[in-house]
Order: structure tokens, then C-alpha cells, then sequence
């Protein structure tokens, strides 16, 4: 790069003395750096007297190749710059799919109105294969239900939902204000498949009123099951911040007690890594968010 900055200095300029000048170095180091570079290309570049300097076929065409590297270089080098300040690249969150609609959203376009340059990529899934794409790198953070932490993942709590019974409007539960788990599990209860985290806290809370709600029908997609609700099939049990993926339909929503149970949703991180500048703003952002109070669904506040 060297070399290739004297060489187009010394042909921009066809003066030795001038592209010195102008680049505040001796004319002698830009003789020996042009020289080098003639001997390491097996061409003349330059045609020189005592007064002028022209450019040979090759040196013309060396000229232009030369500013075609040094313009790449150029520009490489400042948006590796800006990549180090936090303003470019690519920011990949590892979310549950109700974090992905309902809370991201407007975080990402706070976000992105700072940092236009900056692409956000949502990797939607369940609690395992979430954790899974911190682990392996894939995403550079998540934000998922606790579960048993492993021992290489941070957690910062984030926010906090509450479980509501999904009921269809007109059935009999409907009419109250709040419903109890145990009245829950003697109606045909519609789950969420075993590989959500939905499932492994409903059967817990289940466990909890030593209640057996064996699942009349069960399905892998939360708005599959408020198609069912919707239809009149059965009940069903889940967290607050999924209900807006249920769509409109004829629901009944009561907060469910005995006991109240609330599903934690953290910000999970691979341990002992330093994040790029550009994840730890969209992270600054997200906590700006909880620290202004920015309004939640109801039954979710932050943590």
C-alpha cells in the first residue's frame, strides 16, 4: 500500500518534487518506493529527466489499478471504522417468536433511526434452539424464558408476563373475573406442543394443584391453538405477551390464580464474551426502553 500510494502520488502529480511535497515526505524515499515497486512488477512505470516524469503504457495502467486498491482500501478501512464505533454490521437476536412480534419491534426501530447502516436479524424459535444459536455463535444474544441456565450462558432479567386462561367467549368460565388452574385442568385443555417452554410451565403450574390436564388436542403453533379455542374445541393457558400472535377471534381472556404464575423472559448472553460495539448498542437501546417505562402489553411489565 506503500508503494502504491507513492507510485500514484508521482503519477498524479508527474513531479517528484510535488508529490513529495505534497505528501510531506523526501523525494528520495519516494524514489526508492516507486523503484521497488517497478522491480516487483518487471515493468517501466515511469519515464524520467531531470525536469519531467511521464507515464509509460504500463505505468498508465498500473496508475489506474493502483487507484482502484487504494480506493477499496479506502473505503474498507472505513467501515471497519465504523463497524468498530458501533455504527454498521449486523446485530442477530435468538428470540421466542411472541419476544420477535410483539416486544422487538419498536426497539428496532429506535434502534435503526439512530443506526441506519446497521441490520438487525431475528432468529425466531423455541426456548432449546434459541439458547442453541447463542451457544454456537449463531446469534450474538437471546431473549427467552430462564429454563435451567447453562453454566457458559449470563441472564438479565427483562420482563416479566403473566399467564391468562384462553377461553372462547361464550364459555361458561367466561363469566368470571379471574379462573383457578384446577378449574382449568377439568376442561378439555388445548396445549402447546412439549418442546415449548408455554408446555413446561403450564404442566408445572398443573403440577402445582396436583391436577391432570391431559391435553385434549395439542399443536406446535400458538395461533393453531387459538384456532381451536376460537372453534369451541377446548381451553387453554398462556403467557401474556403471546396473545396478540392469537389474532382476532371470539376470545375471553381471565388472569389465571391459585397460584399466579409468571413467566420470566431474560436476556441470555455466552459468558465471559466480549460483544461487538454494534450488539451492546442495540442492547443500550433495549434498556433504554425499560428504563423510560416504554408501555407493554397488559399482564407483561418489565422486570
Amino acid at each position: 500500500m506503500r508503494q502504491l500510494s507513492a507510485y500514484a502520488a508521482v503519477a498524479r502529480a508527474t513531479s517528484f518534487t510535488a508529490a513529495a511535497a505534497r505528501l510531506g515526505v523526501s523525494q528520495s524515499s519516494l524514489s526508492r518506493a516507486v523503484a521497488d515497486l517497478e522491480r516487483q512488477v518487471g515493468a517501466q512505470l515511469l519515464e524520467r529527466d531531470t525536469r519531467n516524469v511521464q507515464l509509460t503504457a504500463a505505468g498508465a495502467e498500473a496508475l489506474r489499478i493502483a487507484e482502484q486498491i487504494l480506493g477499496a482500501h479506502r473505503a474498507g478501512m472505513n467501515e471497519l471504522d465504523r463497524f468498530l464505533l458501533g455504527e454498521s454490521g449486523t446485530v442477530a437476536v435468538a428470540t421466542l417468536p411472541s419476544v420477535a412480534a410483539v416486544l422487538l419491534p419498536q426497539v428496532i426501530s429506535g434502534f435503526r433511526a439512530a443506526r441506519p447502516r446497521v441490520a438487525v436479524r431475528l432468529l425466531d424459535g423455541l426456548e432449546r434452539a434459541v439458547l442453541n444459536r447463542v451457544l454456537s455463535g449463531d446469534a450474538d444474544f437471546a431473549i427467552t424464558t430462564v429454563g435451567v441456565p447453562p453454566d457458559r450462558l449470563e441472564h438479565r432479567p427483562l420482563v416479566r408476563d403473566r399467564f391468562v386462561a384462553v377461553l372462547h367467549e361464550d364459555h361458561p368460565l367466561a363469566a368470571h373475573d379471574e379462573v383457578g388452574w384446577a378449574d382449568l385442568a377439568r376442561e378439555p385443555f388445548l396445549a402447546v406442543g412439549r418442546d415449548s417452554s408455554v408446555r413446561r410451565l403450564t404442566d408445572a403450574a398443573f403440577g402445582q394443584v396436583d391436577a391432570h390436564a391431559v391435553p385434549a388436542a395439542e399443536a406446535g403453533s400458538v395461533a393453531t391453538v387459538g384456532g381451536l379455542v376460537a372453534a369451541g374445541l377446548g381451553v387453554s393457558a398462556l403467557p401474556a405477551l403471546v396473545l396478540p400472535l392469537l389474532g382476532t377471534g371470539p376470545f375471553a381472556f381471565r388472569p389465571l390464580v391459585d397460584p399466579v404464575v409468571d413467566r420470566r423472559l431474560d436476556i441470555a448472553l455466552r459468558a465471559r464474551r466480549t460483544l461487538p460495539r454494534v450488539t451492546e448498542h442495540f442492547l443500550e437501546t433495549l434498556e433504554d426502553f425499560r428504563g423510560q417505562g416504554r408501555e407493554l402489553p397488559p399482564g407483561v411489565s418489565w422486570a
